[in-house]
């Protein structure tokens, strides 16, 4: 493993993650042109770099993390998503993005037809801290929100669901990632354990509660929305998934809000 490698291993499993990304804030300027090369490309920045790198808090995901703006495999793939499959960017969109990620919540911020609000318990990044199940928001108020790896944290996810819809507006999209395994007909969880290693040996991460199976879908629905699937190896090529740094397994769940809701 090279060193680089073996520094974000390290501070993955030891650094808090609020100090992680005031951290990576500070530095990522410093480091980022070292990566520059003419491998994949990271469509966020639209800038090449001799490779991405490997990511994982257990076992490592190679080719994940991108130098440029430090998008994961998830990231890239919602990016693309809104800006080829969608008119969201286009829009006028009151948006709100719970537990924002660095670039998102730059690049969000940046759009001057989105008025954004970010939601989370503990990111130094948020305008809001609260927790996801009792959110101080209104009702039907979001055009879009983004939670994305945020429910396999989440205790009582179904109540996390129905704040969801609530704050959505009638119309609306919520963009809904969390690690699916598409494998599984029913998701796997025990709030009996709580040991963190017992949780990263089955879950999957320490502080994950559960392993999601298809009938994610028919959690989102019991919340009152209308599930998509949205297949990666059906939206993009070999080739850009490749290029791109994508995973072809991956499926992004849309949770529409009903009109007469």
């Amino acid at each position: 493993m090279a060193a680089p490698d073996k520094w974000l291993h390290w501070a993955l499993g030891h650094i808090p993650r609020p100090w992680l990304i005031r951290l990576s804030m500070l530095t990522h300027p410093l480091w980022e042109p070292f990566f520059r090369g003419a491998g994949p490309t990271d469509p966020i920045n639209g800038r090449q770099y001799r490779r991405f790198l490997p990511y994982g808090y257990g076992k490592l995901r190679p080719g994940a993390l991108s130098p440029g703006t430090l998008s994961l495999e998830r990231h890239r793939a919602l990016w693309l998503y809104i800006q080829e499959h969608t008119d969201w960017w286009n829009t006028p969109k009151k948006v709100l993005h719970i537990a924002p990620e660095q670039i998102f919540h730059r690049l969000f911020r940046k759009n001057p037809l989105w008025d954004v609000t970010s939601l989370d318990l503990h990111s130094p990044l948020a305008d809001i801290r609260a927790d996801i199940t009792r959110m101080p928001l209104p009702g039907n108020h979001f055009d879009l929100i983004f939670c994305n790896h945020v429910l396999e944290h989440i205790p009582d996810d179904r109540k996390a669901m129905r704040e969801l819809f609530r704050v959505l507006r009638p119309g609306g999209t919520a963009i809904v990632q969390i690690p699916l395994d598409a494998t599984r007909e029913s998701t796997f969880e025990d709030p009996s354990i709580t040991d963190p290693e017992k949780r990263a040996e089955l879950f999957g991460q320490y502080d994950h509660v559960r392993v999601y199976g298809m009938d994610f879908f028919d959690r989102l629905e019991a919340a009152g929305f209308r599930t998509e699937k949205i297949r990666i190896d059906k939206l993009f090529t070999p080739a850009e998934i490749g290029r791109y740094g994508l995973d072809k397994h991956e499926i992004l769940p849309l949770a529409h809000k009903p009109e007469q809701a």
